[in-house]
């Protein structure tokens, strides 16, 4: 089979590979539509940094040149026992995050923080190829009239709905949602399908911003000068959270500035170096600062298929689907801030 494979920085090759066997537990997947992320664009650019190609994976065992791709979705071709509850020829999403439900924070529910974690795409091979073999646990099916390329972005979505619920949003609460990219209208989407909240989204003025309005945002203020004032405007009795979904430098700072005593905030955005932030600010205020990684597939893999499939979401963020021998370029773009939404790829094309 076809497979993209990353091997290192600025090194992602269209290779022929054997196609992987579904083990106990699991089922084989013909990948219908796949994608990528800014995690992806960043191994592209300056890895590995996770990614197992030189120190081998702690719990998958992975160690080379790996397959990318955790986002995805597929036609179940084969299974390896029949108490998974899924048949050949099931539509499927993988939420690709591979739990071992007998640690603590799995009996929690808190899946993402599992001890065995490991995840589809990342620490071992994924699905950027023609088939992978994924474990039944990760999937859910895709409901009947949704459209394979909204699908296709059904995990990222969930990654969305789990930092809508770490930040604490309650119905009535005016938000501040700072970075209108594809985790931020992601983010957006998942607030208002969670909530009755009023949001305001933070970016720079153009597409974004006008998508933002489109997705539900109540208000919409431009970077700038003046962007501090108009917020404040906007925001007369204070702000009760901020989620900065950016990652830009000084941004989780300026949410700190911005929250009013006792709120909360949620840090999505992974800035490229280490930041400052005033300490004091945050005690004397009593602020709450939570953090958000990946998604609880039993929890957020079902709900953003059913959003997509009851809002133009996918249209909204889909910029295009493409062939397998077009990752390595479309990584590029991505890492150069050249792709605003998302892209897909279709191993058939």
């Amino acid at each position: 089979m076809f497979a993209a494979v990353y091997h290192a920085s600025h090194d992602v090759r269209l290779e022929t590979i054997d196609v992987p066997m579904a083990a106990p537990g699991e089922v084989l997947l013909k990948i219908l539509r796949s994608g990528i992320c800014g995690t992806d664009a960043s191994e592209f650019k300056s890895g590995p940094l996770i990614f197992p190609t030189v120190n081998k994976h702690a719990v998958s065992g992975h160690l080379g040149p790996m397959v990318l791709g955790h986002e995805f979705i597929g036609e179940i071709v084969s299974v390896a026992d029949q108490s998974s509850g899924f048949n050949v020829g099931d539509v499927v999403a993988s939420g690709a995050g591979i739990s071992c439900g007998e640690c603590r924070r799995c009996k929690e529910n808190r899946t993402n923080l599992c001890e065995k974690y490991v995840t589809l795409g990342l620490n071992r091979n994924g699905g950027l190829a023609e088939y992978v073999a994924v474990p039944a646990s990760t999937l859910v099916k895709v409901p009947a009239g949704l459209s394979l390329d909204a699908a296709g972005i059904a995990q990222p979505l969930a990654v969305g709905l789990h930092a809508a619920r770490r930040s604490q949003v309650r119905n009535g609460d005016k938000v501040l949602l700072i970075g209108s990219g594809a985790i931020g209208t992601f983010v957006l989407a998942a607030l208002k399908h969670l909530v009755d909240a009023e949001v305001t989204v933070l970016d720079f003025g153009g597409s974004r911003l006008e998508r933002a309005v489109r997705l539900g945002a109540n208000h919409t203020v431009e970077v700038g000068p003046d962007a501090t004032e108009n917020i404040k405007k906007i925001f007369t009795t204070g702000i009760d959270v901020v989620i900065e979904a950016s990652g830009a430098p000084g941004q989780l700072q300026f949410a700190i500035e911005m929250v009013k005593r006792g709120g909360n905030v949620l840090q999505v955005g992974l800035p490229t170096s280490r930041q400052e932030i005033d300490i004091h600010r945050i005690v004397m205020n009593e602020i709450d600062i939570h953090t958000t990684l990946a998604h609880v597939c039993g929890q957020d893999l079902g709900v953003s298929l059913e959003i997509l499939a009851t809002t133009n979401l996918a249209a909204e963020l889909i910029e295009g689907v493409y062939p397998l021998s077009e990752v390595s370029n479309q990584l590029e773009l991505l890492s150069t801030g050249k792709i605003q939404g998302k892209v897909l790829f279709d191993p058939t094309l």
